[in-house]
């Protein structure tokens, strides 16, 4: 997006956009091939409010990253390590593990630092904007893969319907937000056609496939602790390809997700079962 250079709200709508014929060609295949049934009336209403989730989650986190840098708008949308699972508590009883509720400070801790909060270290060029923009991608995030989760087929298979269905409305969102703004451009010069593309079908299409496809399959607060490799990745890309520059600080709360990834995410340990000695 940043290497793109067009504006939030229409990177936003063309990510969705030109991920939108991949998605329905491997819709189509699969439903021809009869490797999934066709969605239900409720869980197809899933899968659309996860979209409007999402196209608010698209709309500020591309604001955030053009007010504080992408590695850490990618971290404060993250505070999903909290609300999702917080969320998937409520719906579906669902409680996190005592290790992954105890490593949440570490990782609040962590996302704190990579944020530029402490110190007065805050990156970019309106950090004020781009912290209450996080914090909103943070919750329309939660949302989205609450919906996502809701929206999954009955019969476990890829969820390839539900993520053409939240796009597609993604895309509706981020469409009327860019109208509204003045600023749609559907049609923008190359390279940022090719840059465009490139985040489409690698993101929104193979990223959330894998994602998505984990949902129903993984408990939420070890599904959420994962995405934290997303920020982490995205701090390094962030200085790699953007020549972003972050704090001491900031690699400090980096190294803290991590830590705090290795620990949450574990698989639990199977228990031990001894056969007592005959006497």
């Amino acid at each position: 997006m940043r290497l793109a250079d067009l504006p939030a709200t229409t990177s936003a709508f063309l990510r969705c956009a030109y991920a939108m014929p991949l998605l329905v060609l491997l819709a189509w295949w699969q439903l021809r091939a009869g490797r999934a049934a066709r969605l239900d009336r409720r869980r197809a209403g899933w899968a659309a409010v996860a979209g409007l989730s999402f196209g608010a989650d698209l709309v500020f986190w591309h604001i955030s990253i053009g007010s504080i840098g992408a590695g850490l708008a990618t971290v404060l949308g993250n505070t999903q390590v909290v609300l999702f699972p917080l969320g998937a508590w409520i719906v579906w009883r669902e409680r996190p593990a005592a290790r992954q509720v105890a490593v949440l400070p570490l990782l609040v801790v962590g996302i704190v630092l990579i944020a530029g909060v402490v110190g007065g270290v805050a990156y970019g060029s309106d950090p004020v904007l781009g912290a209450i923009t996080g914090v909103l991608t943070g919750v329309a995030y939660s949302g989205y893969l609450l919906g996502l989760r809701a929206g999954a087929p009955a019969d476990g298979s890829l969820p390839v319907q539900t993520l053409t269905i939240a796009t597609f409305m993604a895309g509706l969102v981020a469409a009327t937000c860019a109208i509204a703004a003045g600023t749609f451009d559907p049609a923008p010069s190359w390279p940022a056609h090719g840059w465009m593309l490139l985040l489409a079908w690698s993101c929104q299409v193979l990223a959330w496939l894998l994602i998505a496809g984990s949902l129903s399959r993984v408990a939420a607060a070890r599904v959420s602790i994962l995405l934290l490799v997303q920020p982490v990745t995205a701090l390094l890309l962030g200085v790699l390809v953007l020549g972003e520059a972050p704090s001491t600080a900031q690699w400090t709360g980096a190294a803290l997700v991590l830590v705090g990834v290795v620990i949450g995410a574990r698989a639990p340990r199977p228990i031990r079962r001894t056969r007592r000695a005959a006497t």
